[in-house]
């Protein structure tokens, strides 16, 4: 039998196979649940089937039943289903997969779609679904995939998702949840693809999330994750791709990432703080086409790394390190490279003077310390190159290969030093023409095709523009111009918004040959994301803007300050100093904001103009001139009153003009000294402030912080906040506005209240911090409307606090003592995560000054002995006040009660008497009806290590955490270790309002030899019949020792 014979048969039986599949189809019918469901969902939605299949009565016919095509194979199926009609002999059909894609569908996931309980496909991406994800998904076990990505979901993603054992692909991308990544995510064993990026989570990865062995692609980009990149990342040995910047990571990098050797396709880490990484744990894996490791503080020699090996790579980034050496030659040669970032690192020597890679289109190696003559492959036709800020030799002889200017560009450029010629320039970035706006400015034409890595400077040297990266998604070739032609609100220069610079990583305008001096930096922004209900509205551009090297702006979001509109300017000014007549704006992606709204690479710093002008006072210039002899009396008179009323009017001028001279260079300094702050949050008009707290209504009190009134408040943009009014308005006041905002600037966690921006206009500074929804632990705890907190909330709030505390004292850059922890300056956000509030009266301080002579400051009950008598500040001061917050967190009541029996008044000595009778769980709250026995106990540990006497006994809030988390062992308390500042029997105290008041939690500013101070002098003293201590506490009755 001949093979035109064997395929003639085949066919017969695959025809016969297809008419007896399509016969059974016929006699089955759809489950009229699912039938009735399918109707209710898409009628909800507004949306009617495809034109491939229709409702009717019976959807599982045609293209639904046929097996030969894919759901997703074919756009016109949309709305789309897929059937099985095997079910009971053939005879009854259920609906198994359903596609609802970029319809911009609008509204929440319908009830009716839980009746679809055999879906193993759903694909509802890219439309405007709200509210929360429902909890009824848990139910839809047959699940194996499910993509709810580019929607307006929002909410704590519920513990139900979790039961969805069967899924392999998990897609929650550019959405709006919050909360964490839960350790249920372990049963997901089966998962194989988790999109994760830019959908508002927070907190650590979780050590569950080791046991998706399966995982092939984990893309958890653009979030608020915490803590180090975790080695078990490293386990996931069938990684093929691996996604993770834009979030609040330490390094160092791990080297068990090493064993990824299947990563074929990208590994993509950036954006790291903390401790530096090396290049050595990329050795291995040799089959990846894109390896960016960008802004990770790698540092490291590129030769660490045989890149010879990585035959398939067509990307590499390493920009924004501080990677030292040569540039190897290896690296050039490498057959499919086509993209080549080492921008921003301390590359030195001279470049390569070999052959490179044909397929080479992009080489950054600007901002390195790079020197010498370039070599010939520097001017190859078709290559960008951006050779920007090294220490080229560049002269007359090679001027010509690379675009013009480059010799203004670099580290000691010889442009203009000492000879300046400008002082002000104004740019239309992306523009064609020139512009004369309404501000008088004329704004130059910037039309330059920039690419990947490339450069301009203007002829006449004036200024200049510097861009680096590639947009990893969408077109290859795409514009680094936005053009629109529409018209922007608010503006009489919508010509200058309808174009906009962009860059996929940093853009950097440059003024040259500017005089030295004070400048306004303006620049100006507008976003043109389509408005409404739709998935493209979504999209959040997010980057750092950097003045002369000082970062003025971190997560600047053009959207947010244009109150969610688009096509809707947004102008942001800052001073500045130029001293070596030369400027630079640095507009920088530090991996945040959403990566393919509206568009795929729709992302990165984007600019439409901007200008910068001189800042000089103007000088008061009085003419004063004489007149002619005058023979009549009269006018003689008349001149005199002329002459005295004008030198009266004038010196009222000149007096009015001083004294608003005074004013405008006080707010200026005051400007510049905000300004001067790393880490400068947004600055707010007064104007704002006062429409946000409706003209600071007594209703929008929300209590009384360290220095004044604190206010509910709603910006312009939605955002919540709590504005914090300074009642001082002495110099020495506004000299602790800038301590506070230098402290909190300096300091981000998630257990610390985030500082949104300030206002210092007017005579009372303002504070603008985020608002926490569920106010204080202490009325959270004790207040009268109390919030029932079980017992894991407790715990999880015992170590948000110790994990704040943890990074104020050894990990922030700078080493800060709070000096005031107590339960009201822990407040709770919506999902009662706790964040440490007021650093008002927090302090720097080092290892060599540890003693305040000029007073203590604190809340009487939460001070540690050594510190409330002898002014001894150390971090352990901190420790103690935990220990004390920590027991009000598990008993439920503040530490004194004066309504209780006496021997419970006093919490602390409570505590040590039934730590040492062993019946510690005696002072939990009786409202805990169900608790965790061991945490408790752990709890209860940490309390007593917190409060020993001596603060080289107390352990570092590190450890605290180490304990309560079981990283490490729990330290036991011995019975008999009772702090000596507690008293071995019963307190009788003739002045028992001083010992009510300590423990009563009033906050106390003492100095030395000031009123307020604790009492020196032995008449004054409080009288006890055993323990003289002011610190003295009341131990339980029950267990007096002799």
């Amino acid at each position: 039998m001949n093979g035109a014979v064997l395929l003639q048969m085949l066919l017969l039986l695959l025809l016969a196979a297809r008419a007896q599949q399509q016969q059974q189809v016929t006699q089955a019918r759809t489950d009229p649940k699912e039938v009735a469901a399918l109707d209710a969902i898409l009628g909800r939605w507004g949306k009617t089937t495809s034109p491939l299949w229709k409702m009717a009565d019976e959807p599982c016919y045609g293209v639904a039943v046929d097996d030969s095509t894919d759901l997703d194979g074919n756009p016109k199926n949309n709305p789309g289903i897929k059937c099985d009609c095997s079910y009971i002999n053939g005879t009854v059909c259920h609906i198994t997969q359903l596609k609802v894609f970029a319809l911009n569908v609008v509204g929440k996931i319908p009830e009716e779609l839980q009746d679809l309980t055999y879906l193993t496909y759903l694909n509802l991406d890219q439309n405007y679904l709200t509210g929360y994800l429902p909890t009824f998904i848990g139910n839809m076990t047959y699940l194996r995939e499910l993509y709810v990505a580019f929607n307006a979901l929002s909410g704590v993603l519920p513990r139900e998702l979790w039961n969805l054992k069967n899924l392999i692909s998990l897609s929650l991308s550019m959405t709006k949840f919050v909360g964490v990544l839960p350790d249920e995510i372990q049963y997901l064993t089966e998962l194989e693809r988790l999109y994760i990026d830019s959908c508002g989570l927070s907190g650590d990865l979780p050590l569950t999330l080791s046991k998706l062995k399966n995982l092939r692609a984990l893309r958890a980009s653009d979030n608020d994750f915490t803590g180090k990149i975790p080695d078990y990342i490293g386990n996931l040995s069938n990684l093929e791709v691996l996604k993770l910047q834009g979030n609040k990571i330490e390094g160092p990098i791990p080297a068990s990432l090493s064993k990824l050797v299947k990563l074929n396709s990208s590994l993509w880490i950036g954006d790291l703080t903390g401790e530096v990484s090396s290049l050595d744990f990329v050795s291995n894996m040799t089959s990846l086409n894109a390896l960016t490791l960008r802004n990770c503080n790698i540092s490291d020699k590129l030769t660490s790394v045989d890149f010879s090996n990585f035959k398939n790579l067509t990307d590499l980034d390493l920009s924004f390190n501080s990677i030292t050496g040569m540039v190897p030659p290896t690296i050039m040669n490498l057959p499919m490279l086509v993209f080549l970032f080492l921008g921003s690192n301390n590359l030195n020597g001279s470049l390569p003077n070999t052959t490179i890679s044909p397929s080479l289109t992009t080489i950054d190696l600007s901002y390195n310390m790079l020197s010498g003559r370039f070599p010939a492959w520097v001017s190859t036709k078709n290559l960008n190159v951006n050779l920007v800020w090294n220490n080229f030799m560049i002269d007359s002889s090679n001027s010509s290969i690379l675009p013009s200017g480059l010799e203004c560009l670099q580290q000691d450029t010889p442009c203009f030093l000492g000879q300046p010629e400008y002082s002000s320039f104004a740019v239309d970035c992306g523009g064609s023409r020139s512009v004369k706006s309404d501000d008088k400015f004329i704004y130059e034409s910037d039309g330059a095709n920039l690419q990947g890595a490339s450069y301009y400077v203007t002829r006449p040297v004036r200024w200049g523009v510097s861009n680096t990266g590639k947009f990893y998604m969408g077109e290859p070739n795409r514009s680094y111009i936005i053009y629109t032609s529409n018209q922007f609100n608010k503006t009489l220069d919508s010509e200058l918004f309808q174009t906009a610079r962009t860059s996929p990583s940093s853009l950097r305008y440059y003024g040259i040959g500017l005089k030295n001096g004070k400048y306004i930096v303006a620049l100006k922004f507008a976003e043109i994301f389509p408005d409404g209900q739709i998935w493209q509205s979504m999209g959040r551009r997010i980057f750092d803007i950097y003045i002369q090297g000082e970062r003025k702006e971190q997560d600047f979001d053009i959207k947010k300050y244009a109150n969610e509109k688009s096509n809707t300017p947004v102008e942001r000014q800052y001073f500045t100093d130029v001293t070596n007549n030369f400027m630079e704006i640095h507009l920088f992606w530090a991996g945040k904001g959403t990566c393919c709204i509206p568009t795929l690479g729709f992302y990165g710093p984007s600019i439409s103009a901007l200008s910068v002008s001189f800042s000089g006072d103007p000088g008061l210039n009085i003419n004063n001139t004489t007149n002619g002899e005058n023979t009549s009396s009269g006018r003689r008179g008349l001149v005199v009153g002329v002459v005295v009323s004008a030198v009266i009017v004038g010196l009222l001028a000149v007096t009015g003009t001083f004294v608003w001279t005074q004013k405008r260079k006080r707010l200026e300094v005051e400007m510049e000294e905000l300004l001067s702050i790393v880490g400068t949050p947004n600055v707010f008009s007064y104007g704002e402030i006062k429409s946000a707290t409706d003209n600071f209504s007594t209703q929008n009190i929300l209590g009384r912080g360290g220095y004044g009134l604190v206010y509910k408040g709603k910006l312009l943009d939605g955002r919540m906040v709590a504005v914090k009014q300074l009642s001082a308005t002495s110099h020495q006041g506004k000299r602790e506005f800038m301590t506070e905002i230098a402290t909190i600037s300096a300091v981000q966690h998630r257990n610390l209240v985030k500082l949104h921006g300030c206002c210092i206009e007017s005579d009372a500074p303002l504070l603008v911090y985020e608002y926490m929804e569920n106010g204080s632990l202490d009325r959270a705890i004790l207040g009268k409307a109390s919030l029932k907190l079980d017992w894991r909330t407790r715990f999880e709030i015992c170590v948000g606090i110790a994990r704040g505390l943890a990074y104020l004292h050894e990990e922030s850059s700078t080493r800060i003592v709070h000096r005031d922890i107590k339960t009201s300056n822990v407040l709770l956000d919506a999902n009662l995560n706790p964040k440490i509030s007021d650093f008002g009266l927090a302090r720097h301080y080092n290892d060599s000054m540890t003693h305040v002579s000029t007073g203590v400051a604190g809340t009487l009950g939460y001070l540690a002995p050594e510190y409330a008598m002898m002014g001894h500040l150390t971090e352990k001061a901190d420790v103690f006040a935990f220990g004390i917050v920590a027991m009000e967190i598990i008993a439920g009541r503040p530490n004194f009660d004066d309504s209780v029996e006496d021997d419970k008044k006093y919490l602390l000595g409570w505590a040590w008497c039934l730590h040492e009778n062993k019946q510690p769980l005696e002072i939990l709250d009786p409202k805990l009806t169900e608790f965790n026995q061991e945490e408790v106990m752990r709890v209860i540990n940490v309390i007593l290590l917190c409060t020993m006497g001596l603060p080289h006994q107390r352990p570092p809030m590190s450890k605290v955490v180490s304990i309560l988390t079981e990283d490490i062992e729990t330290v036991e308390v011995e019975a008999n270790a009772r702090p000596s500042y507690i008293p071995q029997s019963q307190i009788r105290s003739e002045n028992d309002g001083f010992i009510a008041g300590y423990f009563s939690g009033s906050s106390i500013q003492q100095s030395s030899g000031t009123q307020g101070s604790m009492p020196s002098s032995s008449s004054s003293k409080p009288k006890f019949h055993r323990d003289t201590s002011p610190l003295a506490l009341s131990p339980c009755s029950s267990c007096e020792i002799d």
